[in-house]
C-alpha cells in the first residue's frame, strides 16, 4: 500500500453526507459488495463540497476520500474527463485487486453527473 492510501484510510477527506441541497448518489459493486455514497453541493455549475461514505475496504475508503479532493472546486463539465485512472493516481496506486474502489468512485461521479447533464 502506498504512502498516499494509507494518509487517506487514516485521515478521511470529507466524511459524511451533506444536506439538501446537496445531492447525494450511491453506487455499489455487485462483486464485492463495496457502496459508497457521494454527497456534492453544486453552485454555479460548480462542485464547492463534498463529502462521502463508503461501506468497503481499505481502498474503497481511501478512494473515496481521495475523490472529494479530486472533484471539490471543480467545474461540473471538468468532471466529464475524469477517469478511474486518476482516482488510482491519486491513492497512489492500487493492486490488481483493489483497482475496484477506483471504478466504485468513477461510477459515483457518473451518477452525478446524470442528475447535471452537461
Amino acid at each position: 500500500m502506498s504512502p498516499q492510501l494509507i494518509e487517506h484510510f487514516s485521515n478521511p477527506r470529507n466524511v459524511g453526507e451533506l444536506p439538501a441541497p446537496a445531492i447525494t448518489v450511491e453506487v455499489t459493486n455487485p462483486i464485492c459488495g463495496d457502496i459508497l455514497r457521494l454527497s456534492a453541493l453544486i453552485e454555479a455549475g460548480t462542485v464547492v463540497k463534498t463529502g462521502f461514505k463508503v461501506r468497503g475496504c481499505t481502498a474503497s475508503i481511501a478512494s473515496g476520500s481521495a475523490l472529494t479532493e479530486l472533484i471539490s472546486g471543480r467545474a461540473l463539465a471538468a468532471l466529464n474527463t475524469l477517469k478511474a485512472a486518476d482516482i488510482d493516481e491519486a491513492v497512489g496506486g492500487l493492486s490488481n485487486e483493489s483497482k475496484h474502489a477506483a471504478a466504485l468512485c468513477y461510477d459515483a461521479v457518473r451518477a452525478l453527473l446524470a442528475k447535471f447533464p452537461v
